[in-house]
Parts: C-alpha cells; sequence; structure tokens
C-alpha cells in the first residue's frame, strides 16, 4: 500500500467527514541518537461520524489497534482512540489518535469490535470504570471489577457517579462508600 503523509490523512479526513472533524494536529517528534523523526495525528470527530471515521481509517490502511483513553471533562466524557498505521515499518509508522466526545446525559457509542475484535477489552474497561454503553458490544461480565461491584458506580468519573466524590474540606458526600467517618487505628 501506497504510504500517505500525515498531512494528506487529515485533508482525506476533513474531505470524507465535511464539518464532521472538529479539531486537528500533526505533532512531529525525534527519537534516538540519530533523532529519527514520527509523527503524531489528533483528530477530533463528532459522534454522529465517529464510526465510519474509524471505517474510513480501514481504508488507508488497518490500523494497530492501542487502547482508548478517557477523560471526564465535567459535561461529557471524551474518548481517544489511539491507532497506529504503517505499524512496524521503520520511520513511516503514524500515531493516530482519533477522539469523540460523549454528552453525559446519552454516554452511547457504537462499538468498534466488528472492525477491529480487539478492541473488546478497551471498551469494556470504559464501560465499568465510566458507565459507557458500546452499542453492540456483548454484555460480558467485568473485566477490571468484581462482580459483585457496586452498579451505577464508576470509579473514574469525576461526578456524583464516581467511587469518591469529596466536599471541599476532603469528607466524603453522597454515601458510595460510607455514610460516616471511619476511624483509622494505628497498627503497632
Amino acid at each position: 500500500m501506497e504510504y500517505i503523509k500525515p498531512e494528506k490523512i487529515i485533508e482525506l479526513f476533513k474531505e470524507k467527514f465535511n464539518g464532521s472533524v472538529t479539531n486537528n494536529k500533526i505533532e512531529t517528534k525525534t527519537a534516538g541518537l540519530k533523532k529519527n523523526s514520527y509523527s503524531l495525528i489528533w483528530l477530533e470527530i463528532e459522534l454522529k461520524d465517529f464510526k465510519e471515521a474509524v471505517k474510513f481509517l480501514c481504508t488507508i490502511q488497518f490500523p494497530h489497534f492501542a487502547i482508548i483513553s478517557d477523560n471526564d471533562t465535567g459535561e461529557e466524557i471524551k474518548l481517544t482512540y489511539h491507532f497506529s498505521i504503517y505499524y512496524g515499518e521503520r520511520f513511516k509508522e503514524i500515531s493516530l489518535n482519533l477522539a469523540t466526545s460523549l454528552p453525559k446525559n446519552n454516554l452511547k457509542i457504537p462499538s468498534i469490535t466488528d472492525l477491529i475484535p480487539g478492541a473488546q477489552t478497551s471498551e469494556r474497561e470504559i464501560k465499568e470504570m465510566m458507565g459507557v454503553t458500546f452499542e453492540e458490544l456483548p454484555d460480558l461480565p467485568n473485566v477490571f471489577l468484581p462482580i459483585d461491584f457496586t452498579k451505577g458506580v464508576y470509579p473514574l468519573r469525576k461526578d456524583e457517579k464516581g467511587v469518591y466524590p469529596l466536599s471541599k474540606n476532603g469528607k466524603h458526600i453522597g454515601g458510595n462508600i460510607t455514610d460516616k467517618e471511619e476511624e483509622v487505628k494505628k497498627v503497632e
């Protein structure tokens, strides 16, 4: 397959998805004694076109999927899918990071596991830790949290659904973990 430069990749996404690419940038970094350069592409796309953007990426070159990172910004959950294209090709590999945001009142996104089966573990982790529903993802048991973990509590959320909502004085509020202060006893 023909090598496509990072600038052209962004141009292709903008052409294909018209106004749905909301933000983009290219970073060029160097590494090693010889200061070989490599590129990172950051693309943000509207949720309505996210799965189609992953399909489109697969037409450029089938990507190597790494992981999904998440961020609770307060109003929404931002998901960034980290891919590599030209994986393993010396001095050609490009990291492509495709991000979208989900409003907190509708935390649903199509699963990409039908396109890239290796994304299942990451999607299941985000489901457990952030409360995101991945449509078409089988409802399997927890991967990281105990099976009997409290329903509706998501350890990485920063709001009232998180594990440790704190008041300004640092005391637990909301009753997620404890309804009272517990005395810490020194072990000797």
